[in-house]
């Protein structure tokens, strides 16, 4: 099994070998199997299928799409999300009879956020012995500071030690939260600034704009303290809560689509979500993933918007509390919501 270091090396071979197991850590699986399918792409591989192998996915269909012939003679790139690593017997039996005998010109890559040594069965031997199976593993605590300045170089910035050391204390080694800090940041600074500490430190945690996106992306992450602790901040520096509700019912029905999509990875397109945002509203659809409570809390926020403007009765900072739970704790959401 190779590790993330061996990967970068892995995607200059060519040509491709016919299957790839990712296994890790999901931002770094995201962008593992991101950079596979650009390598696939330039090779020649301009046909890509997108599946989500859940609870209720149908391997035939992964089967008989293998052995179909492509549309248009095309090199094809089936790019498969295995989030539990569990693809069961059935799942397990197609992956293996797939790896005895691969379909030509075609490229399969599976992609497992959880993993362990007893997910280790006959099917990930199979890849192994005719592909690659990479570890993707986080960076230890003493080298997120140094996974994060990496981060930001390739962004084009710079930060010292310090801010370094500050930012990496913040995102307590969330990887996914790390991210979407750089990206925000990105976004904010000039290109080619050199961050310092106690630029970062005003640039984070006095900006209004920031700690909106903070809170969503926490929210859709689950990070019910996180998102508390965010809202409250926001609410004693005397911030309006009116924008913020705005950006909240966007993203509430970004998720309603995606919920209600057939085709999670072509609405996420229609989205123009990057792939660090497709993993926020994975997370959160797989704590709920049906559209109608998604549209539920649209109403909910759209009562709290009304109280926030004095055309209805109730704290509408309490209110945004009760809805937030409700997004972080689907199974709550019942005894909360006074829609």
């Amino acid at each position: 099994m190779l590790n993330a270091g061996s990967w970068t090396k892995e995607l200059t071979r060519s040509p491709l070998r016919p299957v790839y197991l990712l296994i890790g850590e999901e931002l770094l699986v995201i962008e593992a199997g991101d950079a596979l399918c650009r390598r696939a792409r330039e090779l020649g591989y301009t046909e890509r299928v997108s599946m989500d192998a859940g609870s209720r996915f149908d391997w035939n269909e992964l089967a008989g799409a293998g052995a179909a012939l492509s549309l248009f003679a095309t090199r094809r790139c089936f790019d498969l999300r295995l989030p539990s690593g569990r693809p069961g017997r059935t799942g397990a039996e197609v992956i293996s009879q797939w790896c005895a005998n691969p379909p030509a010109d075609t490229v399969l890559l599976i992609r497992c956020t959880t993993w362990s040594r007893k997910h280790a069965a006959a099917w990930s031997r199979a890849i192994e012995q005719l592909g690659v199976a990479v570890q993707l593993t986080p960076p230890s605590p003493d080298k997120m500071a140094a996974w994060l300045g990496e981060r930001l170089r390739l962004r084009g910035l710079d930060a010292d030690t310090e801010a370094l050391d500050w930012l990496a204390q913040r995102t307590e080694g969330n990887l996914l939260a790390a991210a979407q800090e750089i990206d925000k940041l990105a976004i904010l600074c000039p290109a080619s600034s050199r961050l310092l500490r106690t630029t970062l430190e005003a640039l984070v945690l006095d900006s209004a704009r920031y700690d909106a996106f903070a809170l969503v992306d926490a929210m859709l992450l689950g990070d019910g303290s996180r998102v508390m602790r965010v809202l409250r901040g926001l609410r004693s520096e005397g911030e309006d809560l009116v924008p913020l509700l705005g950006l909240l019912v966007s993203q509430l029905g970004v998720a309603s689509r995606l919920a209600g999509a057939a085709d999670f990875s072509a609405q996420s397109r229609l989205e123009h979500l990057w792939s660090t945002r497709q993993s926020l509203f994975r997370r959160a659809l797989s704590r709920q993933g049906n559209a109608q409570f998604w549209q539920r809390l649209m109403v909910w926020a759209g009562r709290i918007d009304r109280m926030s403007k004095g055309r209805a009765q109730g704290d509408p900072w309490i209110e945004t509390e009760r809805l937030l739970t409700a997004v972080c704790q689907p199974r709550a959401a019942a005894g909360l919501a006074k829609v």
